[in-house]
């Protein structure tokens, strides 16, 4: 794996002590935005005040572990990634009929079985490539971004936030600037420090400005420095009814975490070429195992942040040695409620202008995987569909919003309702699609541009990567080339494609002498002198333009196979 020029501390690099404090506050800062979700539901669960705040310290707690789990490696447990997790919408609305029909302790134990499908689905992960090309793995990062996004961009133009005025926009516009200008402009520790600056930024233009709501101040200022938050509305119960929400909720989450976790693999791989699904199982168990973490502490679901990723990329700090240091520091936070209570009053557009930056980068990301491939009608289809389909959810939910509650978790985003129409349409436009494909040429009149045109429809309805294709095509124009000057051949040659996700073979046949392929280049005297130095030379060339070669002559047939890894 060789780590981008933009990537600082790699994913398996150890940052000194002072980077992974900041990055880890940076990414407390980006994740605590979304603490709204465990509040909203023990409110609606009927807890006072006070258990609310112990309620944010469980949460803290659950965040700080469900940090760490990813960043493992060892005993198929963990991804080895920077992949902490966040308060899902996914689980919002099955937890807020959880908490109508059983109260909270209905939400916990029904979080806990979420997170037992999660994991279970993660273990058959990997089964799922061919169902899961690269060009849907790019649009899952895109409708992450996209979600991110729409949320940054509603809390930026104050949508839903009270009365807004041109103070509010300067504080989001101040944020993002400050955030923009160091990613771009700074180097060194400013450059990788970007969006913990922009926050300090943030909260400083908010005070100056005036609008740092009083009632904010006073939580902070009433808040104790040290509690030990109390365990009264930890319970666990089970209700049948309830499993297919849940279930489908954590199918969701686990989509998410396929494309977080590719997002992760794209960014730390300058040479990336497809997703690793193994490890990216492994993510999804791990994905999981945090909501049974959270359950057993008394809060809602969690699952895989797309922000965090984005924020690793525009930092160059993507090593997931941060996670054990935001784990640390959200277990510290988890007692110290005056601390917790800064991040819990974030300014919303400071929170806006985080999202804004970080959605950025996961865009771009998703963007880079689906043009590393070559897509055809169907695959073009599939993924402009798709990412309408996810996009109508975004812009319009109300046709949505009155479908039954089983289904809801199915239609509560972007991303979920985007990746099942992709993965519906992937299933159908397979049909038809051969996976080999066959075109005999005239040696007598060689169509060379019809040639091209071959391999270049057999790589778009594939889905092949652009770099192997034109390697291939450069191939089987000189190879055919080289056939007819140094072979003779009787009669038409016969060209076969074929695919099999990991390599692109093309084998060429033909009536005639084999062709001379060495292992080594020719000499210049051989060249010159040889009376086939030039075919030696050509065939030398044929050989090195692919990965591999094997060639046979039988009954006067000969067959020359040329594999390309994909």
């Amino acid at each position: 794996m060789r780590k981008p020029s933009n990537i600082i501390y790699g994913v398996d690099e150890r940052p000194p002590l002072g980077v992974l404090l900041a990055s880890g506050l940076q990414h407390v800062g980006l994740l605590s935005i979304y603490l709204v979700y465990p509040i909203l539901i023990a409110r609606a669960g009927g807890l006072s005040e006070a258990k609310v705040l112990h309620v944010v310290s469980f949460s803290l707690l659950a965040l700080g572990i469900a940090a760490i789990i990813p960043a493992l490696k060892r005993g198929g447990f963990g991804a080895g990634v920077l992949s902490p997790a966040l308060f899902s919408a996914a689980y919002a609305t099955p937890s807020l009929l959880a908490v109508k029909a059983g109260g909270l302790a209905l939400v916990y134990g029904m979080t806990i079985f979420a997170g037992l499908v999660e994991m279970a689905f993660g273990k058959v992960q990997h089964r799922l490539r061919p169902f899961f090309p690269p060009e849907i793995a790019g649009l899952v990062v895109i409708l992450i971004a996209v979600s991110s996004g729409k949320l940054g961009a509603r809390l930026v133009l104050g949508i839903d936030g009270g009365v807004i005025d041109e103070r509010y926009y300067a504080v989001a516009a101040i944020t993002l600037a400050t955030m923009i200008a160091f990613s771009v402009w700074a180097k060194g520790g400013l450059k990788m420090f970007c969006a913990l600056l922009g926050m300090a930024v943030g909260y400083l233009a908010t005070i100056a400005l005036g609008k740092f709501p009083p009632h904010d101040l006073e939580r902070v200022v009433n808040a104790p420095f040290l509690d030990v938050p109390s365990i009264d509305h930890i319970g666990w119960s089970f209700d049948a009814a309830l499993m297919v929400p849940f279930a489908i909720a954590a199918i969701a989450a686990s989509f998410k975490t396929v494309g977080v976790v590719t997002t992760y693999q794209r960014a730390n791989d300058a040479d990336w070429v497809r997703p690793d699904m193994r490890q990216i199982g492994r993510g999804v168990v791990a994905d999981g195992a945090g909501s049974v973490v959270a359950g057993l502490l008394g809060t809602p679901g969690i699952n895989s942040s797309p922000g965090a990723v984005g924020l690793a990329t525009a930092t160059g700090v993507t090593s997931r040695v941060v996670a054990f240091a935001l784990g640390a520091i959200f277990l510290v936070l988890a007692f110290l409620p005056k601390a917790a209570a800064i991040i819990a009053v974030m300014p919303r557009p400071v929170m806006g202008a985080v999202l804004l930056f970080s959605a950025s980068f996961v865009l771009l990301n998703g963007i880079e995987i689906v043009a590393s491939r070559l897509l055809d009608s169907r695959r073009t289809f599939v993924v402009g569909l798709s990412f309408l389909a996810g996009l109508a959810v975004e812009v319009y939910p109300q046709p949505f919003a009155g479908l039954p509650h089983a289904v809801e978790p199915l239609v509560s985003s972007s991303l979920v309702l985007g990746l099942i129409v992709a993965l519906l349409l992937n299933l159908i436009f397979r049909i038809g699609v051969w996976r080999v494909g066959r075109l005999r040429v005239d040696p007598a009149h060689v169509d060379y541009p019809k040639l091209m045109e071959f391999i270049e429809a057999q790589g778009a309805a594939w889905g092949a990567r652009r770099d192997v294709i034109e390697r291939a095509r450069f191939n089987v124009a000189q190879s055919v080339e080289t056939i007819i000057e140094s072979a003779s051949p009787d009669g038409a040659l016969e060209i076969e494609a074929s695919f099999d996700e990991f390599r692109v073979d093309i084998a060429v046949r033909y009536s005639g002498a084999p062709l001379d392929l060495p292992e080594t280049r020719p000499t210049e005297d051989e060249i010159l002198d040889a009376e086939d130095g030039h075919r030696r030379l050509a065939g030398y060339l044929l050989r090195r333009s692919a990965d591999r070669v094997r060639a046979s002559h039988r009954a006067g047939r000969s067959t020359i196979v040329f594999h390309f890894d994909h």
